[in-house]
């Protein structure tokens, strides 16, 4: 069975931009577009949407908006975000982007995005549903609140967590890791599994409630620093170079002081957002800890933060297995703690 769509709808909010998209899109899919500011008009439902649109434009976001029931019946929605930004980005997933993306990705990429979402689909994965959304959400007002410098919604971060933990319960971590990588890329698909790596950890080791949740808040928290580096140099497909590096290995430290501003966030929360990069051998950043300085749960989140980042399903690098993922981990002696690593091999390989 073919895991190509046969149909893919088209919005943009300018006529050269829906043309050169449907022109391009034509070679492959029979297409129909829409410009945003007209009356929608197609009736049958497509296989995929692609979505081309500034969303810094209230107008654009209104007729998305009133769109939302017809949008909300497509299986595969991307979205091609004009001047994009952790604002623009958290906009496209809160409008109900399945996949939301830069505006300049090429056509090749396009197409492989497309059919990799369907793939997905066709193989009869689960629909995102409540959890990931509300862990979407949670994130995307994370990032917007660095980006400009407003209040963080705490308690909802907290509540998203739950929302994971439970569905987690539910269904395992298997279907969590395999909704995320096909709904999301780039820093929100890591954020995602870093949480639900974190929380089965939590889980295969039987932790109490208070503390599952200091664990899975830290988990979500644990980039808020990321929100002030550019996506361009977070998600660059390919190794950053020794400025880019240096850039993204100040986000401990950005996430630290920006959550230390806030209310009712816990030290335990902020040791894990300044620390989570620190090793046992103090080889680690910001602060080149060694072991007696480094917390149970840091040292839990590190763990899962290195699993997440390597099994992470990125275009330009295969997606390395969870059980080749689990020997790297066991290669890194005395930089992660011993006894938590092989307890570990429970959630990288049978659960």
């Amino acid at each position: 069975m073919s895991t190509t769509p046969k149909f893919v709808q088209v919005l943009a909010d300018t006529a050269v931009g829906l043309s050169d998209l449907c022109s391009m899109l034509s070679r492959r899919f029979r297409v129909a577009g829409e410009r945003l500011d007209l009356e929608a008009k197609l009736t049958d439902v497509p296989d995929a949407l692609v979505v081309r649109a500034d969303l810094r434009m209230i107008d654009n976001i209104a007729a998305l908006k009133k769109r939302n029931a017809r949008i909300a019946k497509v299986p595969r929605r991307i979205f091609l975000v004009e001047h994009p930004s952790h604002v623009g980005i958290s906009q496209a997933y809160a409008l109900g982007a399945t996949l939301a993306v830069p505006s300049t990705i090429s056509p090749p990429r396009l197409f492989e995005a497309l059919h990799d979402q369907a793939k997905s689909a066709d193989a009869g994965a689960a629909q995102p549903g409540i959890a990931v959304h509300a862990a979407v959400d949670a994130i995307g007002s994370m990032f917007t609140a660095v980006s400009l410098n407003k209040p963080l919604d705490v308690i909802g971060a907290k509540q998203a967590g739950a929302k994971v933990a439970d569905r987690i319960r539910e269904r395992g971590l298997t279907e969590w890791l395999a909704t995320v990588r096909r709904h999301h890329e780039g820093t929100y698909q890591h954020c995602l599994l870093v949480t639900g790596v974190a929380i089965d950890f939590g889980l295969s080791l039987g932790l109490k409630p208070a503390d599952l949740e200091r664990l899975y808040s830290a988990a979500i928290f644990h980039d808020i620093g990321k929100a002030a580096i550019p996506i361009a140099i977070l998600d660059k497909p390919g190794r950053l170079n020794a400025d880019e590096r240096v850039l993204v290995e100040t986000h401990p430290v950005t996430g630290f002081e920006f959550m230390k501003a806030q209310t009712g966030v816990s030290p335990e929360i902020l040791d894990a957002v300044r620390h989570h990069h620190e090793y046992l051998d103090g080889s680690g950043y910001p602060d080149a800890l060694c072991a007696g300085s480094i917390s149970d749960i840091v040292r839990m989140l590190t763990i899962s933060d290195i699993f997440a980042a390597l099994i992470e399903h990125r275009h330009y690098k295969p997606t390395m297995s969870r059980a080749e993922a689990y020997g790297t981990l066991l290669g890194m002696q005395g930089k992660l703690e011993k006894a938590l690593v092989i307890a570990f091999k429970e959630v990288a390989l049978n659960r």
